[in-house]
């Protein structure tokens, strides 16, 4: 892949403080990966190389309301998800006790985001964007090339990964720049993304390499 800042994006996926704060709902399951990839730092060092270098950047947050507490039916991780009220906001249309929450941006991260040129599309209800506006925000830009990283490895990122190859976007996963749950009984979610990675995407970075092409 060669990257340019006129049709590569970075995308992050849910840089939010349930899965990468150590108070995060999620932290007894992703912190031991966090901690081992690097992953906070890494995902600030990505964040400040492509404002530095004028790379479009987009976030795709996962936010849950109180209509999704409604939902009939999901998976285990899904109805984790509702039973500890992660990524909870209690209105779609109000910030209210957002700030510092577990559905807010890691502060670390804020100047990025909140520096009004970072896009923050829509937000994506189970794992993958095609249930947010990530796609059609990055066609209106002519993006066709997208470098991806956030969290969970093995979850949303793998479901970004998969949705944007289907939408024939060029894919590069940033493996250290992300981090998986590790369950005593489902096994090593980071683990199994990794080796997806490699099977699916159009390059395998690490954050130094990442870096290094942005230029």
């Amino acid at each position: 892949m060669q990257f340019n800042n006129s049709d590569t994006a970075l995308v992050v996926i849910d840089p939010q403080n349930d899965v990468l704060s150590e108070q995060g709902i999620s932290w007894g399951l992703v912190g031991e990966s966090i901690q081992q990839n690097n992953t906070v730092e890494n995902l600030a060092l990505l964040f400040q190389a492509a404002k530095d270098r004028d790379f479009p950047v987009f976030v795709s947050p996962h936010y849950l309301y109180p209509h999704d507490q409604a939902w009939q039916f999901g998976g285990v991780v899904e109805k984790m998800m509702l039973d500890s009220k992660e990524f909870y906001r209690p209105a779609p249309l109000s910030v209210t006790g957002f700030t510092s929450s577990g559905a807010d941006w890691l502060d670390r991260y804020k100047p990025f985001i909140e520096d009004g040129k970072t896009v923050v599309v829509s937000p994506h209800k189970m794992w993958g964007p095609q249930t947010n506006d990530l796609v059609f925000q990055l066609r209106k830009r002519r993006v066709s090339k997208v470098i991806l990283c956030g969290m969970l490895a093995n979850l949303c990122v793998e479901s970004h990964l998969r949705e944007l190859l289907e939408q024939g976007f060029e894919v590069a996963v940033v493996k250290d720049a992300t981090a998986g749950p590790r369950h005593p009984e489902i096994g090593d979610g980071y683990a199994a993304a990794i080796i997806n990675y490699g099977f699916l995407a159009n390059a395998v970075l690490t954050t130094n390499s990442a870096v290094s092409v942005m230029g």
